[in-house]
């Protein structure tokens, strides 16, 4: 694999890198393998299910059972183009950077009441390897004294160059726009206040901008803060619910949401756009949407990792998953005009019902299918409908879970959270997304909401 040597002690180890890439291709084809067997597995499972001989009781119960199974055949395809196709990603992709290609590069950090943690993401910024860069803080009318801290990191950092700029509270979208119109760069990267970047971040997403067509690039997203059940299970879905989405779409240059702890942007893209909008709860799934919708590609950088702060606390969580997916709707409401016209490209009528799945397709099903076996199947005793039901989601995550983390040489501990993830996390997150699209659409009202930081 094309890419520039690793060096220890002043000696170039090519061979042992292009060794551990074959390792890693190897035992991640070996996870896509064993994943697609025991999902095919699964469909067979299915067919057995579905031909033994149920006494259903009335038209209902036999049509609901109908649409859970034919669901869960959805599922399970799902599964299995999600798995390859992200194989083929990795597969196609090159890490080769262009020394020659090396554009001013210009970080904003939106932040609103972040002292807790500003410290640690600044620091993290100062120690990137790219030749030069400038970051801008935006504080937005913070009142724990984030603005102070912030400035004492202001001047000049070797490569990098750092200003503070403060504004009265307007919400993340207007910051955003404000370090926007400030910046000098090119390539104009978005982060979160609570974000770590690693250090090879901003050369791995920089390089996909050699090719015109690219107007964003989404990385890779992963929680920092392992330390209880909680959030180890947000690590899990971070890896298999957000990133491994993002690499499949990735490979067909679709992305649909460049996430806001990590985002790259052609400076000549967010212009043409018009920057971000405050009209959502989610804009940065909004900002994605409209890069779409103009035609640019919008590509996948797993080595540009962005560690963040995930809740720790139920409630916390409960909040934040309330307002990702209120912001979801809000975006497909605002572009609905695209889910029946391809006047905005193919790629972008796909990425909008792949997004009205996701947010509220799929947890419905979920919740009813759990209630409906729950209560209807265990009175008229179809439990061994409702095993399978439970079996083959579970059986679902193991695989994906598998896969994940030998494409990300993570943890092989994640995989062990996969049981309790789809038996209580899950679902409990997809009850919560219901409700929030019952609130959406009886329009109750909703503010921001600041997640309160722990400083992990």
């Amino acid at each position: 694999m094309a890419g520039t040597a690793l060096r220890r002690s002043g000696r170039p180890r090519a061979g042992g890198k292009r060794a551990r890439e074959g390792r890693g291709r190897s035992s991640t084809l070996a996870a896509a393998s064993l994943g697609t067997v025991f999902l095919v597995a699964s469909v067979a499972s299915y067919f057995f299910v579905i031909s033994s001989r149920l006494d259903v009781p009335n038209l209902f119960v036999a049509v609901s059972i109908l649409a859970l199974q034919s669901f869960l055949v959805i599922l399970i395809v799902r599964y299995i183009l999600l798995i390859w196709f992200a194989y083929l990603d990795r597969l196609e992709y090159d890490g080769a950077e262009d020394a020659a290609f090396h554009p001013l590069v210009s970080i904003i950090v939106p932040a609103y009441n972040e002292a807790r943690v500003i410290d640690a993401s600044l620091a993290a910024l100062l120690r990137l390897r790219y030749p030069r860069y400038e970051v801008i803080v935006v504080d937005d009318g913070s009142t724990d004294g984030t603005y102070g801290r912030a400035r004492r990191w202001g001047g000049q950092h070797g490569p990098a160059s750092m200003q503070v700029l403060r504004q009265v509270n307007g919400g993340k979208a207007r910051a955003l726009n404000a370090g926007i119109r400030r910046a000098m760069g090119e390539i104009v990267v978005c982060i979160d206040a609570d974000s770590q970047l690693a250090a090879g971040s901003l050369a791995a997403m920089v390089r996909h901008f050699r090719d015109p067509a690219v107007g964003g690039v989404a990385g890779n997203v992963k929680v920092k803060n392992r330390r209880n059940v909680l959030a180890g299970l947000q690590a899990l879905e971070y890896l298999e619910g957000l990133n491994m989405v993002r690499r499949t779409l990735g490979f067909f240059r679709i992305v649909n949401i460049i996430p806001g702890p990590v985002g790259a942007f052609r400076r000549a893209a967010l212009e043409q756009i018009g920057g971000y909008d405050p009209d959502t709860f989610a804009e940065d799934c909004d900002l994605t949407v409209k890069l779409l919708t103009r035609g640019w590609k919008i590509r996948y950088e797993p080595r540009a990792v962005s560690w963040t702060e995930a809740p720790e606390r139920i409630h916390d969580l409960v909040r934040q998953r309330y307002r990702w997916t209120r912001g979801l709707l809000q975006v497909a409401m605002k572009h609905r005009r695209f889910l029946f016209s391809f006047r905005g490209g193919a790629a972008t009528t796909f990425v909008m019902w792949y997004l009205c799945f996701e947010s509220i397709i799929w947890p419905a099903m979920n919740v009813f299918g759990n209630a409906f076996l729950f209560v209807v199947a265990s009175a008229y005793g179809f439990s061994a409908v409702h095993a399978f039901w439970w079996a083959q989601l579970t059986l679902l995550d193991l695989v994906a879970a598998f896969f994940c983390v030998a494409l990300e040489r993570e943890s092989l501990a994640l995989v062990l959270y996969s049981v309790v993830y789809r038996l209580s996390y899950i679902l409990a997150l997809d009850v919560c997304k219901v409700l929030a699209g019952l609130d959406e659409m009886l329009g109750t009202r909703m503010v921001w909401g600041k997640l309160e930081r722990i400083g992990a």
